[in-house]
């Protein structure tokens, strides 16, 4: 099962979660639940430390290139994250009432009396403090360290993170699939792992169609302000979007995305400094899967998804996964915190959207790394450069190579 990738892996636990709430013993599918409420207990300790362990060392790491240049470029990232956001909002607005009725289903256990199965036992794991605290220490810290150049507490914070990335990756990401086969189990055993099913395979197609909608958009921004064709820059940059579907890591993806930027012509100056920090601060990818999956699991529940709800959470998105998309999955386990605390998500919404997040995450960073070389052309025209692919050709497929 190892040598499987993570969405092998979890569409293996959500076939066997299925037959198992169908066909298998009460009994199995109750030490599922008690699995599944010791592992929740757990993600909800850990969310505060995900929470600083990215977010702190990300901010801190914006003050190294303090400058008109980089001030521009994260604005524009966070600018086109929040814009394509809130784009995908209000067109599941419109698309998801189509395919989903409201409340269908409840996602509170009181709700299903009839077929709830309880854990064996249960175990609380309170966090050390809250969401909001997190945050608000993650941004005193992260400027901070920033203003101060504090380099020592700076390198301390990076080791924190560092930790916080293994857990993910060692712990949390490798009991994921035992986590879904549970909460489909429990779904199956209560009989609405159907119309779950049938949702998403919807929603699904509805986020890889914004995805490409969005990389276009953002090429033909991109050349509007730079010139050439948004096609073409497109199609230059097919290579780093495979090769993000294959790592599910912005971060992984870095050495591609930027041999491509060199290809379109953006200056290597600008696009050695714009391509990393795009890659940690640039999600609108993962923003439109996010508000989508959050969206369709709120109506499914019955939940509110009014603007005024959901736009205060799209805008904390941009800030919370800051120097997540290093971590395949990381977007989602930095948003956990503010889908419970803003949009009011309980354990199973919380496992379900890690599941749908999870399964498309390849296409989502994709998108983020590719809409990268669009934000670099805008932010080389700013600059005063021109696009040209000429000047470039020496560092062409030597990164890559290395």
């Amino acid at each position: 099962m190892k040598k499987l990738g993570l969405l092998p892996r979890l569409i293996i636990a959500i076939i066997l979660g299925i037959i198992i709430g169908l066909v298998g013993p009460a009994v199995l599918v109750r030490i599922l639940i008690t699995f599944n409420g010791l592992f929740g207990n757990f993600l909800n300790f850990v969310i505060p430390l995900i929470i600083m362990g990215f977010v702190i060392p990300g901010i801190a790491d914006l003050g190294d290139s303090a400058g008109k240049t980089l001030a521009i470029t994260a604005g524009i990232a966070y600018l086109s994250t929040i814009v394509f956001g809130t784009i995908t909002y209000f067109v599941g607005r419109i698309i998801l009432p189509n395919f989903i009725k409201v409340g269908a289903i409840s996602f509170n256990p009181e709700d299903n009396a009839g077929r709830v199965l309880e854990p064996f036992f249960q175990s609380p794991m309170d966090p050390i403090f809250s969401v909001t605290t997190a945050l608000i220490i993650s941004f005193i810290l992260g400027v901070g360290i920033a203003a101060a150049k504090a380099d020592v507490l700076k390198k301390a914070v990076h080791e924190f993170s560092d930790i916080i990335t293994k857990l993910i990756s060692s712990i949390v990401i490798p009991l994921l699939p035992v986590h879904i086969c549970g909460i489909f189990a429990n779904m199956a055993y209560q009989g609405t792992v159907v119309t779950v099913l049938s949702v998403f395979s919807k929603v699904f197609i509805m986020v890889i169609i914004l995805h490409w909608l969005t990389i276009t958009a953002q090429f033909s921004i991109a050349s509007t302000a730079s010139g050439g064709s948004p096609f073409s820059k497109i199609k230059t940059m097919i290579p780093a979007y495979m090769t993000a579907i294959g790592t599910q890591s912005s971060a992984a993806t870095i050495p591609v995305t930027l041999n491509q930027t060199y290809k379109i012509g953006v200056n290597k100056g600008i696009a050695d400094f714009v391509i990393p920090l795009c890659a940690t601060i640039h999600l609108s990818g993962s923003t439109i899967t996010l508000t989508s999956c959050s969206m369709s699991i709120l109506m499914l529940n019955g939940s509110d998804v009014g603007f005024q709800h959901i736009f205060p959470f799209i805008l904390m998105l941009g800030v919370t996964m800051v120097a997540a998309p290093g971590v395949p999955g990381g977007a989602v386990m930095a948003a956990l915190g503010i889908l419970q605390s803003m949009l009011g998500f309980t354990e199973p919404m919380t496992a379900l959207i890690i599941a749908l997040y999870v399964a498309q995450d390849s296409f989502g960073t994709a998108c983020n790394i590719t809409g990268d070389a669009a934000i670099a052309c805008i932010v080389n025209k700013i600059s005063g450069f021109k696009l040209d692919p000429a000047a470039n050709a020496e560092y062409i497929d030597e990164l890559v190579k290395q």
